[in-house]
């Protein structure tokens, strides 16, 4: 009997280019894999006893005895490489068509827009890494007050803010505003707030990021679970990436350690159902800033406390860990990648040892758990569920 699965989302820790990586210029692209190449004798030695040096095309880890979860990887479905594509996917839902990008940034007519709702000029508009805008554009900001509006490769419409000069409640006001006008055709996947503090040359963001996703155009396995009267409880940006959509319960987390204490707390209460948990610094902090040591110190910090998780879970409970998307720190793009996510099982109705092989869309994940949970789904995916229970 299965009451509650807690599934913990590694953003951007995937496991190797998928075989068409090539169609997003990510030929090479081994986030995991790569890291432990340029980190000398680099282990994660909680995931490697959950079958991390066993899942197919992972080289890099040591396959080690008596493995205690089950273990694989998946391919995407949907178009994309983005969060809210991956996370999405997971939950059973498969995107078609790829949200849209913006390489030159955003057309003329949506900036003048834009502007005229806010009442105020913006600066920007172009592709640009979070931090190096604000270095570059953050003195005008402070000094005319206009908001820095900017993209990436990814599907996202950032502004971002000094604190004292737009307050966040301004600054997420500005979010929403333009989260309704981004539609149809340029219905981004996330408006994305990003305020800043600090002074000329000095300037750093806060952990005050709010997502904006677009809502799931038809319900996912999380709807699904809450009409069922269970809880689904949402840890760091889920409730984001949904649109609050199918969540009953939510905490925003200010960091991957703030989020594993969340997720804890979670467990150690009386719910049922589904605990979600968004884990960003992976992706937000050294992924897109390709620092390979950060990146590696966030593995081991999140795999020294994997035993403090599987200590709080009940024997009705089950844990998957996985992606949902790459960005990998060794290569010269700062972007996102197309990989392969892993997919770790435990708990005590889950056989050990058992390999899941190569899962077709994530959104068997999704498919799984609600099996798990005895419930059922009008969502994408197969269901590995009999494979893996005792």
């Amino acid at each position: 009997m299965v009451n509650r699965v807690t599934l913990i989302v590694l953003d951007s820790v995937g496991i190797g280019e998928l075989p068409d990586a090539h169609e997003y210029n990510d030929q090479g692209s081994n986030t995991l894999g790569n890291i432990a190449k340029e980190i000398k004798n680099f282990e994660l030695p909680n995931l490697q006893r959950l079958g991390l040096g066993y899942i197919e095309g992972v080289n890099e880890y040591k396959k080690v005895d008596n493995v205690i979860g089950s273990y694989g990887r998946s391919l995407e479905m949907s178009k994309g490489k983005d969060t809210t594509t991956g996370h999405w996917e997971i939950s059973g839902l498969i995107l078609e068509k790829a949200f849209p990008t913006y390489p030159n940034g955003f057309p003329k007519e949506l900036i003048e827009e834009f502007e005229s709702k806010i009442g105020r000029k913006v600066i920007g508009n172009k592709p640009a890494s979070g931090t190096a805008i604000i270095e570059e554009l953050g003195d005008e900001h402070v000094r005319t007050g206009y908001p820095i509006v900017y993209t990436s490769a990814d599907s996202v419409f950032q502004i971002a803010a000094h604190e004292e000069i737009i307050p966040l409640e301004e600054l997420y006001k500005m979010c929403q505003i333009a989260r309704d006008m981004l539609k149809d055709e340029h219905g981004v996947g996330r408006v994305i707030a990003r305020p800043f503090v600090g002074t000329s040359g000095s300037y750093k963001r806060t952990p005050n990021r709010r997502d904006f996703s677009m809502k799931p155009f038809k319900k996912t396995l999380l709807n699904y679970i809450a009409e069922n009267g269970m809880d689904v409880c949402a840890v760091g940006k889920i409730e984001d990436i949904f649109g609050g959509y199918g969540i009953t319960k939510a905490v925003h987390t200010k960091n991957n350690m703030d989020g594993v204490d969340k997720t804890i707390e979670y467990l150690k209460e009386n719910t049922r159902g589904l605990i979600f948990t968004n884990l960003v610094d992976f992706d937000m902090v050294y992924g897109h800033r390709n620092d390979v040591e950060g990146y590696a110190r966030a593995l081991k910090e999140f795999d020294d406390r994997i035993p403090e998780i599987i200590n709080n879970l009940r024997d009705d409970d089950i844990l998957i860990i996985t992606a949902d998307h790459g960005c990998d720190p060794t290569t010269p793009s700062t972007d996102h990648s197309r990989e392969y996510i892993p997919i770790f099982v435990y708990g005590k109705n889950i056989k050990p040892g058992v390999n899941i092989g190569t899962r077709k869309s994530f959104a068997d994940i999704g498919k799984t758990i609600a099996e798990l949970l005895n419930i059922e789904t009008d969502i994408a995916g197969e269901s590995f569920a009999k494979e893996i229970l005792k």
